[in-house]
């Protein structure tokens, strides 16, 4: 018996980071499916829409499907593990699932910041360089930016993958409601100083660079925008601004994560699940609700398709209607 529960702690974790889920667990699963659905069906209907209308095969569009693909397979990397732990009597998850989800997490956070960056610099190219535009941002470019976005932080974040399979768990209760940074405080001995070199290691890399990029892009943007005419800076303001909004709020969102997971900074359980639930839900929603308005091309087609589809429903209804109306004015006799 002893031998089953040691090997049952060494192989699973329990999930400690939700608040009085016994009185508000079908609460939170109507909820949490809710937003999966508004989240699978509002990204999914942008990217089709990009993938399909011609229209909008260009560098920018596409980047913009990067992202809500990679809203998709983020909440896809949390929701159903979340919804099944919301209405089970305990929640666990095995320690290689956790390992799993957590690098999946990360590695998707980076390609994030790697997307906005890649956008940063389309714009860049297409404000401050636009008769170069097609000649640098080709079909290929394009591709190698795409791999290099998923690429790059997954193969970061691989050694500490294979480094935390060799260490011992000494805890068995992770502060959280999915597997994060916090997972490293159920080490028994984790190496300090290595683990936070480590760590500012894949923060610059992954965050920081990038995010000097994307500011260096746009100092470049606006300096050309406050040179040039009011419909340069109108269309630089159409494109840009929807961007910088998206990397503001995803930028603060993540902050959460890196000060109180990686920092170790004890917060309120209930403060901690209200954060955590934002980081899953407010961001993508956030992204094809931004991309839908605020694009005008987006937003336009958006709008013609919706607009099909009510005018199609009309027209059967009214067909209906019609036919109605012409069989009751039918009369087989002829009126006196």
């Amino acid at each position: 018996m002893a031998q089953m529960t040691d090997e049952f702690n060494l192989t699973y974790i329990t999930l400690g980071g939700h608040v009085e889920l016994e009185k508000y667990k079908f609460l939170y699963f109507a909820v949490m499916l809710t937003a999966y659905i508004l989240i699978l069906c509002s990204n999914s209907t942008i990217f089709c829409l990009i993938w399909i209308e011609k229209s909008l095969h260009e560098p920018m569009y596409i980047f913009i499907a990067g992202l809500l693909f990679n809203s998709v397979m983020f909440s896809t990397n949390i929701y159903p593990k979340l919804l099944i732990d919301l209405l089970s009597e305990k929640q666990i998850t095995t320690l290689s699932f956790c390992s799993f989800q957590g690098f999946i997490y990360y590695s998707l956070t980076g390609s994030e910041f790697f997307l906005l960056a890649s956008m940063s610099y389309d714009r860049y190219v297409s404000i401050c360089k636009p008769l170069q535009y097609h000649t640098i941002m080709r079909r290929t470019t394009v591709k190698i930016l795409l791999a290099l976005a998923w690429l790059l932080p997954a193969c970061q974040l691989m050694p500490s993958a294979v480094f935390s399979n060799t260490l011992k768990i000494c805890n068995f209760t992770l502060n959280g409601i999915f597997c994060n940074n916090a997972i490293s405080r159920l080490y028994c001995a984790t190496p300090k100083s290595s683990y936070l070199i480590y760590g500012v290691f894949i923060l610059i890399n992954t965050v920081f660079l990038p995010l000097l990029f994307i500011l260096f892009t746009y100092t470049k943007i606006f300096i050309i925008c406050y040179r040039s005419c009011r419909e340069v800076r109108k269309k630089a303001a159409q494109t840009c601004l929807p961007h910088l909004i998206i990397l503001i709020s995803f930028t603060c969102l993540c902050s959460y994560d890196i000060i109180i997971a990686r920092l170790e900074i004890n917060l309120p359980q209930t403060a901690r699940f209200i954060l955590t639930l934002q980081v899953i839900l407010y961001h993508p929603l956030f992204n094809p609700i931004v991309y839908g308005l605020k694009m005008k091309e987006v937003s336009r087609h958006l709008r013609r398709l919706f607009c099909q589809g009510k005018l199609c429903i009309r027209t059967d209804v009214g067909r209906v209607v019609i036919s109605v109306v012409i069989q009751v004015q039918r009369p087989d006799v002829p009126p006196v």
